[in-house]
């Protein structure tokens, strides 16, 4: 993937010799890599590694490692989205610290600030690997102007030593990367229409061409209180084409006791789909989080055979009974960071999930979905790590229809974000939903540009075939500063950026026939009306733009 950084974007390149020790024990060398060692150009860098790297040794503590100054002192701006880029790599002092079942070390670069209320925050973090490099892919923003500020790499466990190789800091340049995202999206999202009115008939006649439904979905989550709210009703009415429930189908509140089933309140928010005419995706069948399954489930959990009778009851309770209601499945939900189930039944379960809800509902698509995949600051949930889990669920016989990557995000950076859907798309071929989008960011001017940011890269990427808000308005939501729609009902700067791009991915077009009867529109996949108006009357068509290199063409005498 192109870079769309310039050199005079890199507000800060770590000096190799520039490097202090952090904590009392530990000690800085610096050594070349063998070049057949060294990575490639990753994300953001657009340049090759020079090789010249770093080692901490003897660290005693999570929080000892190295340390650099930022100059000059103001080089970091309030209210600026910076990238961290570099390469990590680990190597264990001793072998009394081992890699934990393959999966490295976390290694974490922190921005720690002088002055103002910022102090410590997160650069990104990595999974160290022994003898491989890691990308660092992270982004932070600083709400006031610093007095100092230094960059701090730590995290591993002690004993562990720690690699460092070509870190830099760069600004975000927003309108370069909107210019390459809007050509890529002309090239993903839209299609050449030639309309044409039999062989040369009624040249000059007036064409108007009307779009009814993109073919990229938005939606929202919903639950039993928001859809009494009317100002709620309106936007998800006007503005969103799915749905998800917030909880009414997790397991912990349809089976809260023992053998005591509730779908009552599933089942009055299907109903409000129905009547708006809106699918709901089905989250979830599953949660693999401890801290998200019931205490009855936990007290079973000792007995394989009871909590193993009890996840079969609960995929045939809940896909005998919705089949065919719900397009998509969340089945396991957010695997990368829990390990209820296959813990205590095997980590043959989570396939085992996949191929009963199959068998029980054949029409549904079976997605993954977690947090933090597309963010490049979470160790335990890599593009990588989330790979490994799709083709081990598929070599158990899952039947995988999509990824689901959650989108709590905060600080987005389009780059990152991008590379991780390439990452995924490439690997496994499996289309991708934004499945829980919610932006954070206290100041509503910028919440509106961190929003139009994931929008803009979920959209212009082919793979992406949804994306789903996890809620909008103030008061009802997760996150209280990602809100799009205030209490009082009134739209806000992030909202009205929402609004305003379904406007701009939507096609409108009106002219004349020319002389050979012909009218040409390029426009976004989705539904449409045209009319065409002669002197005779009217004609109306209903088509439907969808992929293709090729023009479509149509002819409105076929009707």
């Amino acid at each position: 993937m192109a870079s769309t950084h310039q050199d005079n974007d890199v507000v800060f390149e770590v000096n190799a010799n520039g490097w202090a020790p952090s904590g009392a024990a530990t000690a800085l060398s610096l050594h070349d890599e063998d070049p057949a060692r060294l990575p490639t150009a990753g994300v953001g860098h657009g340049r090759k590694p020079s090789g010249r790297y770093v080692l901490a040794a003897g660290r005693a503590g999570e929080e000892d490692g190295l340390r650099q100054a930022i100059t000059p002192p103001g080089a970091l701006k309030p209210r600026v989205t910076y990238r961290v880029v570099g390469w990590i790599s680990v190597a264990a002092a001793g072998e009394e610290v081992a890699e934990e079942d393959g999966r490295g070390h976390p290694v974490r670069v922190s921005i720690r600030v002088d002055g103002g209320s910022c102090g410590v925050v997160d650069g990104g973090a990595v999974c160290g690997q022994p003898d491989r490099w890691a990308e660092i892919k992270g982004a932070f923003r600083l709400r006031e102007k610093p007095g100092s500020a230094a960059v701090h790499v730590h995290g591993a466990p002690a004993g562990v030593d720690v690699k460092v190789m070509d870190l830099r800091i760069i600004a975000t340049d927003r309108k370069a990367r909107f210019r390459h995202l809007k050509d890529k999206t002309d090239k993903v999202r839209m299609r050449d229409v030639v309309l044409k009115l039999g062989l040369g008939g009624a040249p000059g006649a007036s064409v108007r061409v009307v779009q009814l439904d993109n073919g990229f979905p938005l939606g929202s989550c919903i639950n039993g209180e928001v859809i009494q709210n009317p100002a709620f009703v309106d936007f998800f009415t006007n503005h969103m084409d799915w749905a998800v429930f917030e909880n009414e189908l997790k397991w912990y509140w349809t089976e809260a006791q023992r053998g005591q089933l509730n779908y009552g309140d599933a089942d009055r928010l299907l109903d409000f789909c129905d009547r708006t005419g809106k699918p709901a995706r089905g989250h979830c069948i599953f949660w693999a989080v401890d801290d998200d399954v019931q205490q009855w489930v936990k007290d079973i959990g000792g007995d394989r055979d009871q909590l193993m009778a009890a996840v079969q009851a609960r995929i045939q309770s809940l896909l005998t009974r919705y089949a065919g209601r719900f397009p998509h499945y969340d089945v396991n939900n957010e695997m990368l960071h829990g390990r209820f189930f296959r813990d205590r039944l095997g980590d043959d379960v989570a396939a085992l999930m996949f191929r009963e809800a199959a068998w029980l509902d054949p029409g549904a698509a079976l997605f993954v979905n977690d947090f933090n995949v597309e963010c490049g600051n979470d160790p335990n949930a890599t593009p990588d790590k989330y790979i490994d889990l799709i083709r081990g669920l598929q070599r158990g016989g899952a039947q995988v229809g999509g990824i689901g990557l959650q989108g709590h995000v905060t600080n987005p950076v389009g780059e990152v974000i991008c590379d991780a859907l390439d990452r995924l798309s490439a690997a496994t071929g499996l289309p991708v939903w934004i499945t829980e989008l919610d932006v954070g960011e206290p100041d509503e001017a910028l919440r509106a540009d961190d929003l139009e940011v994931v929008l803009r890269e979920a959209y212009a990427h082919p793979a992406v075939q949804g994306v789903v808000l996890w809620g909008f308005m103030q008061g009802h939501m997760w996150r209280q500063d990602a809100a799009l729609v205030n209490a009082d009902g009134t739209v806000n700067d992030a909202g009205q950026r929402f609004i305003e791009l379904r406007r701009e991915w939507t096609s409108d077009a009106r002219g004349r026939l020319d002389g050979d009867g012909y009218f040409k529109f390029r426009g976004f996949h989705g539904t449409y009306v045209a009319q065409v108006t002669t002197a005779a009357g009217k004609m109306l068509k209903a088509f439907t733009v969808d992929k293709g290199d090729a023009p479509l063409v149509l002819d409105m005498m076929d009707m």
